[in-house]
């Protein structure tokens, strides 16, 4: 309990301090653009992202075995969570014609190598989690 009351002060205190920073260097005129910037956030994770991730955590549940399940449900979030960061180097914003220093590294086949990376630690994950359980039961 403590540790949850440590931790829920310390993020009160962050928001509080950043509401600071946010009405003392920002004009009045911005700030109905940055409450529409944090609804659309609040709304694009909660009704997309998390609807996405239990859609396919439920169908997940109902295909795959037990075993391979909670190995799945992980490797979902991660790899939902670095695709979603990934959206803007991936899909090429910034890049400028007049600068080929920025963006300059292969981002596209990064983010297919780290896929494959999740795929087979779920693979292995779900194969050691089948055998323990096959040598128990």
């Amino acid at each position: 309990m403590r540790t949850r009351l440590a931790l829920g002060s310390g993020g009160v205190a962050l928001a509080l301090y950043g509401l600071l920073l946010l009405l003392s260097r920002q004009d009045p005129g911005q700030w109905l653009e940055v409450a529409l910037w944090l609804a659309a956030g609040v709304v694009a994770h909660d009704v997309l992202l998390s609807g996405v991730v239990i859609g396919t955590c439920l169908l997940g549940s109902r295909l795959l075995p037990d075993p391979w399940r909670a190995p799945a449900a992980i490797a979902l979030v991660v790899w939902g969570a670095l695709s979603v960061v990934a959206v803007p180097v991936l899909a090429g914003g910034g890049v400028r014609a007049d600068n080929p220093t920025l963006l300059d590294r292969p981002y596209v086949a990064t983010w297919w190598v780290i896929s494959a990376i999740v795929v087979l630690v779920v693979a292995a994950t779900g194969f050691v989690r089948a055998r323990r359980r096959h040598e128990e039961g």
